[in-house]
C-alpha cells in the first residue's frame, strides 16, 4: 500500500460558475507534476511553499496570490506548515502526470 505524503486538497464550497478548494500540507509534502484544466487563482493563508514551473520558480508564503495559468504543468513543495484557498472554474480538473 501507498504511502501519501501529498497536502491534503479539498472542495470547500462550489458555486454555478467557480470551485474553491482549500490546501493544507505540513513541511515535506509535494504535489507532484500536475496541471488544472482550467486557471487557478492560488491565494496563501499560511505557512511557504516554492512552485516549480518550467519558466521558474516562485516561492509563495502567507498572504501571497499567485495565478498558475491553465494546462501549465507544475509541483508544489511545502516549506512551512501551508494553508491555501484555490479558486478555479466549477468544471476544472487537476490531472496529476
Amino acid at each position: 500500500m501507498e504511502t501519501m505524503n501529498r497536502p491534503r486538497l479539498q472542495v470547500m464550497v462550489k458555486g454555478k460558475t467557480y470551485k474553491v478548494l482549500e490546501v493544507i500540507g505540513l513541511p515535506g509534502m509535494v504535489m507532484p507534476h500536475h496541471h488544472s484544466t482550467g486557471e487557478a487563482v492560488v491565494m496563501v493563508k499560511k505557512g511557504e511553499a516554492l512552485l516549480k514551473m518550467c519558466d521558474g520558480e516562485h516561492k509563495l508564503g502567507k498572504d501571497s496570490v499567485f495565478i498558475i495559468p491553465a494546462k501549465k504543468e507544475h509541483t508544489l513543495t511545502v516549506l512551512k506548515e501551508f494553508k491555501a484557498v484555490v479558486t478555479m472554474p466549477v468544471n476544472a480538473e487537476i490531472q496529476f502526470i
